[in-house]
């Protein structure tokens, strides 16, 4: 039997066959990472933002069998409101499409069915990593093993300020990944600027990036790219505050129970409602500013022969 469909909007396809710069767009924060009334509008702003700077935007999501690349009105908001949306990794993707599930896809999923689609920059918020403890626990997010293993560029603030930045950054290094500061030599803490780890690698402007994904392009590289840039200082959450809802949060999980793939979401709902709306603020903004820098590289990459 043929793959499942790839199902891409009329703007995405075009883009596509014309060579006119695209970029992927994950759907798990639509449906996991922002709060359910607001999900789908800043969905759009998020959309609105890679159109801002020339780029076509690919939001991603498995609906009725078939992978979506450009989600119409009405299946984002499924995607957005249902109850029963599927948090999709790339483990889930087969389970996911054989039942017609409604699938939000990580980082992870997001990266692969991208570049199956032809598609090479993605933006999000933060990626995962290493978790806490995972010393006892092994958790790991699959995002790295899938940077490890997919060439896209991941625009992003970094790694997700609740994980253990250091060993991602170690593991990151093992699995090949370049991972580049964007105008910073610190590499960001996603709701902090500064994750107290210096950054790998630096880069200033968009056109520097695209001349690293076409010499990686050229030697034929098959790992991920990670350029992160930090929240903007006036969206950046107070340090001291950020390590209180951490610490609470990380108690509230270990007391509730909550493991794996489920740890992620729950902290970053605990973030939302115990830091003021300053995380949520912080979260909106980087987003955007992520797409649009996305927007910017892909742009600069343009469409060198492959």
């Amino acid at each position: 039997m043929p793959g499942p469909p790839f199902v891409f909007a009329d703007e995405v396809s075009e883009a596509i066959a014309s060579g006119r710069p695209v970029v992927a767009l994950e759907s798990t924060i639509i449906s996991h990472g922002l709060p359910t009334e607001t999900s789908a509008v800043t969905a759009r702003d998020i959309e609105k933002a890679v159109r801002s700077e020339g780029a076509v935007p690919a939001t991603v999501a498995l609906v009725d069998g078939a992978v979506r690349m450009g989600l119409s009105d009405d299946v984002l908001m499924r995607v957005a409101e249902d109850d029963d949306v599927v948090k999709t990794s790339i483990r889930d993707l087969g389970p996911v499409l054989a039942a017609s599930r409604t699938g939000a896809t990580t980082v992870a999923a997001t990266s692969y069915l991208a570049h199956r689609a032809g598609i090479e920059v993605f933006a999000t918020g933060g990626i995962g990593g290493v978790h806490r403890g995972a010393v006892d626990t092994f958790d790991e997010s699959a995002d790295l093993v899938a940077l490890g293993s997919t060439p896209v560029t991941i625009v992003c603030a970094g790694v997700k300020s609740i994980l253990d930045v250091f060993a991602t950054l170690e593991r990151l290094e093992t699995l090949g990944v370049t991972v580049l500061g964007y105008g910073t030599d610190a590499f960001p803490g996603f709701y902090v600027r500064d994750s107290g780890t210096p950054a790998p690698g630096r880069v200033d402007t968009p056109s520097e990036v695209a001349a690293i994904m076409r010499h990686r392009r050229a030697l034929g590289l098959t790992q991920g790219m990670v350029v992160a840039q930090p929240v903007s200082p006036d969206e950046e959450m107070d340090r001291d505050l950020h390590d209180r809802t951490l610490d609470s949060g990380l108690a509230a999980a270990a007391e509730a129970g909550i493991r794996g793939k489920e740890v992620t979401p729950f902290l970053l709902s605990w973030f939302h409602e115990h830091s003021g709306g300053k995380s949520l603020s912080a979260n909106v903004a980087l987003i955007l500013e992520n797409a649009r820098l996305a927007a910017r590289i892909a742009a600069a990459d343009g469409t060198p022969e492959r």
